[in-house]
C-alpha cells in the first residue's frame, strides 16, 4: 500500500466493499484492491440483521483486500450509512479581539467550539454550507480574508454509538486504526458539482434496503432522512406477484422494462427453471414499489421549508433502482420534479453503484492528505 494509498469500507445496506487505492491524474484513482462481500444488512431500527454474518464478510473483504496488497492496512476509513448517522445544522458565531487574518487554526477553533455532544451519537465529521464575514460578504472559504467576527452555516456529522462500537470490536484483533465517514455527504459532493451546491441541490442515494435524501447546501446537509425503501422492497412484491424465489425475482427485477405497454407474456428462465411472466403484471408491480419511495420522497420535501428547492432537479444514484429501465422517469412523473441520474466519471467506475466506494475513497484520501485536520477538532472535545 503506498504512502498516498487510503483503505476504505463501504457498508452498503447489502454488501460491504473494501477499496485500497490513491488519486492518480486527473483526479482518477488507482485501485490497487477491491473486494465485495453480500451479508443481509440491517433494519430501520439500525440493527444488524445477521452480526456474527456481517463481522464475517467485513473481516473476509479486509483480509482479501491485504492478500491482494501482500501487506497488512493499518488504518481504514468506514462509511456511515445514512440509517445509522444524524446531521446537526448549527448557525454559529465567533468575534475577535481586533480585526485579524483568518487562517486555518481559526477555521478548525471555530468548528470545535460549536461541536456539540449528542447522546448516543459520535461526531465524525464536520463541514461548512457558508460563512459570512463582519462586512456580511458570503464566501465559501474566509481563510485568507480579514475580518474581526466570522458567522457560519456548519454541518455537524454524527454516527450512532452502537455502529461505531460493532466495527471497533470487528477489527478489534486486526490492530486497525478505524476512521468514520458520513456516505451520503461523501458521494453528494463527489458526484454534484460545487456550484450546482452553492445554489441548493437535491440527492438521492438509492440501496437495495435503504435509500437516503439530502437537501444540500456547499459543502454542507441542510437536512437529510433514511426512508426503508429501496429495490429490495420490489423484489419482494415480485416474489408476492409471481411466485419466484428470491434470487430470480431479484434478476427478473434487473430485467425490468416500465416502458413496455400491454398484456405480452414472455418466458423467464433462471438457474436452469423457466417461468411464464406477464410483463404488464412485472411493470404495475415495480411501479408499485416506486411510488412507495416516491411517496417518502414528497412527504420529505413537502416538510422542507421555503422555496428555495422549487424546480431543483433530484440527482439520483445507487443500485438501487437505477438500473430498472424507465425508473427515473416514472420517479420524476410521481414527484413531478426532473431527476438526473448521477455517477463516477471514471474509466471501469462509471456506474451509479460505484458512486459510494469511489466518493468514499475521495473524501478519505482528502483527510488523510490533510494530515486529519477533522479528527484534530473532534478529538478536543472527546470524540
Amino acid at each position: 500500500m503506498g504512502r498516498n494509498s487510503v483503505a476504505i469500507l463501504d457498508v452498503r445496506s447489502s454488501e460491504l466493499t473494501v477499496a485500497v487505492g490513491e488519486r492518480g491524474v486527473n483526479n482518477t484513482f488507482v485501485f490497487t484492491a477491491m473486494k465485495t462481500e453480500p451479508y443481509l444488512g440491517f433494519d430501520e431500527r439500525g440493527k444488524f440483521y445477521d452480526p456474527e454474518g456481517l463481522a464475517d464478510a467485513a473481516r473476509s473483504a479486509v483480509c482479501a483486500a491485504e492478500k491482494i496488497c501482500n501487506e497488512r492496512l493499518k488504518k481504514l476509513y468506514i462509511g456511515v450509512p445514512g440509517g445509522f448517522s444524524t446531521v446537526l445544522r448549527k448557525e454559529h458565531f465567533t468575534g475577535f479581539p481586533k480585526k485579524i487574518r483568518i487562517g486555518q487554526k481559526e477555521i478548525d477553533d471555530f468548528f470545535a467550539s460549536g461541536l456539540e455532544e449528542i447522546d448516543g451519537y459520535r461526531c465524525i465529521h464536520t463541514s461548512s454550507m457558508i460563512y459570512f464575514t463582519a462586512d456580511n460578504r458570503n464566501v465559501v472559504d474566509p481563510v485568507g480574508l480579514h475580518s474581526n467576527s466570522l458567522r457560519g452555516v456548519l454541518s455537524y456529522f454524527y454516527a450512532e454509538d452502537s455502529f461505531v462500537r460493532t466495527f471497533e470490536e470487528i477489527f478489534r484483533d486486526m490492530k486497525l486504526e478505524l476512521r468514520f465517514l458520513p456516505s451520503t455527504l461523501a458521494s453528494a459532493t463527489y458526484l454534484i458539482p460545487a456550484e450546482t451546491r452553492d445554489e441548493y441541490a437535491l440527492f438521492l442515494d438509492t440501496g437495495y434496503l435503504s435509500t437516503t435524501i439530502a437537501v444540500l447546501l456547499g459543502g454542507g446537509v441542510l437536512a437529510q432522512r433514511t426512508f426503508w425503501a429501496g429495490s429490495g422492497k420490489i423484489v419482494g412484491l415480485i416474489m408476492e406477484r409471481t411466485g419466484l424465489p428470491v434470487d430470480a425475482a431479484a434478476e427478473l427485477l434487473d430485467r425490468a422494462n416500465l416502458y413496455i405497454k400491454g398484456g405480452q407474456r414472455t418466458e423467464f428462465t433462471y438457474g436452469g427453471e423457466s417461468y411464464e411472466i406477464d410483463a404488464s403484471l412485472l411493470v404495475e408491480t415495480v411501479k408499485e414499489g416506486l411510488d412507495i419511495l416516491c411517496e417518502q420522497i414528497s412527504a420529505f420535501l413537502d416538510e422542507c421549508d421555503g422555496r428555495e428547492l422549487d424546480f431543483k432537479p433530484l440527482y439520483v444514484t445507487g443500485e438501487g433502482i437505477t438500473g430498472i429501465r424507465g425508473a427515473l422517469e416514472h420517479i420524476s412523473k410521481r414527484i413531478s420534479r426532473v431527476t438526473e441520474l448521477v455517477k463516477p466519471d471514471l474509466p471501469y467506475y462509471n456506474k451509479p453503484s460505484m458512486s459510494s466506494r469511489i466518493a468514499l475513497t475521495d473524501m478519505a484520501y482528502e483527510d488523510n492528505r490533510k494530515g486529519g485536520v477533522l479528527r484534530r477538532i473532534i478529538n478536543r472535545f472527546g470524540g
